[in-house]
């Protein structure tokens, strides 16, 4: 990976450089988004809903280097049903010209990491491509186009993405899984049952890529402000507490995958002991 300067999407961690990718923005209506918290304690923070009620979240991917590998964290939308999520047109930035502007090609992606399999996580793992060009066999056909994996040296971490399964590409993970010496997967259930959070730390220093626990900053500074997304809200207020503690502890640097791009900041404590978030 081409050297890392000091920017707004890098960002250095021990002797690690982090870079922040996009694949653009899509749309959610915001009162899904913040759940049972009520319409006027969470419109206040939200300032780009639509005509229809829809707030906009980040798509951040992650990717680094470590142990000799080049390591990507989430995929976003990718190309397939793009329009169904509301999401950025690819012309206007997507995670692939994002990589290519950062000098690498997909064939440079050794490891995939999904913290959950939401299809706006996992998106790129896959693209539609001509059968000539290697698409996968039947079953996964479009017209003269098959689908196949986007990052074709890669192992995927994650629980179940078929066309990856049926290439040998997919490795299967349970539990806390170190990937590399500086990389692990840790547990963080709640938004979905089997989410996962990614642990990276060099020379003293720690960064977390927190997931889907959160997709708005709030939800990371009071924890009961749960998502009606989150499949297990219980959980998932326990799991955003014990992470959000370990950041302010650690003072780690924290990358949310819906929070504007490119969703990094640390979280700090108020003189009153309250949570406060500080975007980077």
């Amino acid at each position: 990976m081409p050297p890392v300067t000091d920017t707004r999407d890098k960002y250095r961690v021990g002797s690690l450089e982090l870079v922040v990718l996009s694949d653009g923005t899509f749309r959610l209506d915001a009162g899904a988004v913040f759940g049972v918290v009520p319409r006027p304690m969470w419109e206040p923070v939200v300032d780009d809903l639509d005509d229809h009620h829809r707030t906009s979240l980040g798509l951040n991917c992650l990717l680094l280097q470590s142990d000799g590998k080049t390591v990507l964290i989430e995929t976003g939308v990718g190309d397939k049903g793009r329009k169904s999520w509301l999401a950025s047109p690819l012309e206007q930035g997507n995670l692939l010209s994002d990589l290519a502007a950062h000098g690498l090609r997909t064939e440079d992606v050794d490891i995939v990491i999904n913290t959950h399999l939401h299809a706006d996580h996992c998106g790129w793992n896959t693209r539609y491509l001509p059968a000539e060009q290697g698409g996968l066999a039947a079953g996964h056909e479009s017209d003269d186009k098959r689908l196949m994996p986007t990052f074709p040296r890669a192992r995927y971490l994650a629980e179940n993405v078929t066309p990856l399964e049926e290439s040998g590409r997919l490795e299967l993970v349970e539990g806390e899984t170190r990937v590399t010496s500086e990389v692990v997967i840790i547990p963080s259930p709640g938004h979905t049952e089997h989410h996962a959070s990614v642990v990276i730390t060099s020379g003293g220093a720690a960064a977390l890529y927190v997931g889907d626990i959160a997709q708005h900053r709030v939800q990371l500074e009071r924890t009961a402000w749960v998502s009606a997304f989150d499949v297990l809200p219980l959980v998932s207020l326990e799991t955003k507490r014990r992470l959000m503690e370990r950041a302010v502890q650690e003072n780690a640097l924290v990358i949310s995958v819906h929070l504007p791009f490119p969703g990094a900041g640390r979280m700090t404590m108020t003189p009153e002991g309250r949570r406060r978030w500080q975007p980077l």
